[in-house]
């Protein structure tokens, strides 16, 4: 299967054409653009309910505070569909002064971490929101992030994107999400090593598959083949497809070959009605596993197939004519079928509203079909135009001051938000830095991850029952990345 999204058609005009395309050319010309595909709408309609939970210029956690990776998820999906700059340039400025809050543990207290996983996510992030990635509130992501990818002593881990650390921590928890972010990243801000498309490969079984860790219960496998009984996971393997896709454009050997097994291995994961389920708690169709999913296929020039991800899409989306209680919520997707038919007949609570927001996010890309590639360098269908050049970075980098005892949020997860700029960053919109909001610290990746953002509440509760023992916090940073 060829992955070439850029085709030539050639056409020959007979010498007996000339006359009769010459009194075309004199007919005047009127230009009619093209009506938005139904799915583009669709995921505009959903862009504008998410920015609607917006609130000084960050997206909630299921505490109610700040949360950093769902804000950045936020951010990716509105810059995909170009809906409410305004908001998104808040998001982005408030983000770009919470770097430490997100990447690191400063907030509680623990100095010398830096998140290799969140900081990658950070590096897209800014690329695709037309921000500079290597002065994104004072900090050169860029260059963090190129220092977190382990070098030639560590084997077969080299490219391996990591977590820096004082103490001994245990294994690292990154990911191939992590790594797909990193690729797309340093993708998007200059030259991608060869190293990091290498390992990312690496994480691909012979069935075409990614599997979602690295690492064994007896510590790092060499590549999946060499890991018995592997999962392969239907979000990390649409991640690294389009990672890969990045990669190949910028000349990354292998890459191409890797994502064109990746994504026929997608297309035979794809269930009748359209839907894909991830892996693990996630098996079950859901719009995350399906949003990222139909992505992937349209990135890679599936589109029938992209096509059918997207309407199973828009059977879970909330519309004027089957709202129901919760028709004021018009253009969220829910997580699942059982979380819809919930909303329509009780309306979306309060605690069930988190999961709609990180479903919201995730599953509208399966929508708007722009590849996390593209995203902030190709206009949505029917966008506006490029908004005015200025500095996306706010000033100053000031971190939160943490209110009172910290109450965590999930553990940071793997991570589409949740976007990048290639060689040369895209013009950056000029934002104008609203107040930060005052944050309880959370774990550095948040819960704002990609692949759990359809994670059920109780997951944050158990977590915060855990915090309260002693010695808790202690799990908490271990763990910081389970799904």
């Amino acid at each position: 299967m060829s992955l070439s999204r850029h085709r030539r058609i050639g056409t020959g005009l007979a010498a007996s054409t000339a006359a009769t395309l010459a009194a075309i050319a004199a007919l005047p010309l009127t230009v009619v653009a093209a009506p938005a595909p139904a799915d583009a709408a669709a995921a505009r309609e959903a862009a504008s309910w998410l920015a609607g939970e917006v609130a000084d210029g960050a997206l909630p956690g299921p505490f109610g505070s700040p949360d950093w990776g769902l804000t950045i998820d936020g951010i990716i999906a509105l810059s995909a569909t170009g809906v409410a700059v305004p908001t998104r340039q808040a998001a982005t400025a408030q983000v770009a002064a919470h770097v430490r809050s997100y990447n690191s543990y400063d907030d509680w207290g623990i100095e010398g971490f830096t998140d290799g996983g969140a900081t990658a996510k950070l590096l897209y992030a800014a690329a695709a929101a037309g921000a500079d990635p290597t002065d994104f509130g004072g900090f050169d992501l860029r260059a963090e992030a190129l220092s977190l990818v382990a070098g030639a002593d560590a084997g077969h881990q080299r490219g391996r994107i990591t977590s820096r650390t004082t103490a001994d921590s245990g294994p690292d928890a990154s990911n191939t999400f992590d790594q797909s972010f990193t690729v797309l990243g340093l993708a998007r801000s200059g030259d991608v090593p060869q190293d990091t498309v290498d390992f990312l490969v690496r994480q691909q079984c012979a069935a075409g598959g990614f599997r979602l860790y690295p690492d064994t219960g007896d510590g790092p496998s060499p590549s999946c083949d060499e890991q018995a009984g592997a999962t392969l996971d239907v979000d990390s393997t649409a991640m690294a497809v389009q990672a890969l896709l990045a990669a190949a454009d910028e000349g990354a050997t292998g890459a191409a070959d890797a994502a064109d097994r990746g994504v026929d291995w997608l297309v035979a994961q794809q269930h009748s009605d359209g839907s894909f389920g991830g892996s693990g708690p996630t098996t079950g169709a859901n719009s995350n596993s399906t949003g990222l999913a139909g992505q992937a296929l349209a990135a890679s020039g599936r589109h029938a197939e992209a096509a059918r991800a997207a309407g199973a899409l828009r059977v879970l989306q909330l519309t004027t004519s089957h709202g129901g209680e919760a028709a004021a919520d018009v253009g969220a997707i829910a997580y699942n079928a059982e979380g819809l038919t919930a909303a329509v007949g009780s309306g979306i609570d309060d605690v069930s509203r988190d999961q709609w927001r990180r479903a919201t996010a995730q599953a509208l890309l399966g929508l708007a079909q722009v590849p996390l590639g593209r995203i902030g360098l190709d206009l949505p269908p029917s966008s506006p135009g490029p908004t005015p050049t200025g500095t996306a970075s706010p000033t100053g980098t000031a971190s939160p001051t943490p209110t009172g005892s910290p109450t965590p949020t999930a553990p940071a997860s793997p991570t589409p938000s949740a976007s990048a700029s290639t060689t040369a960053p895209a013009p950056s919109p000029t934002v104008s830095a609203t107040a930060a909001p005052t944050a309880t610290p959370t774990a550095p990746g948040g819960a704002g991850g990609l692949p759990t953002t359809g994670a059920a509440i109780t997951t944050y509760v158990l977590i915060a029952l855990l915090m309260v023992g002693g010695g808790s916090l202690l799990l908490l940073l271990s763990r910081r990345r389970a799904t």
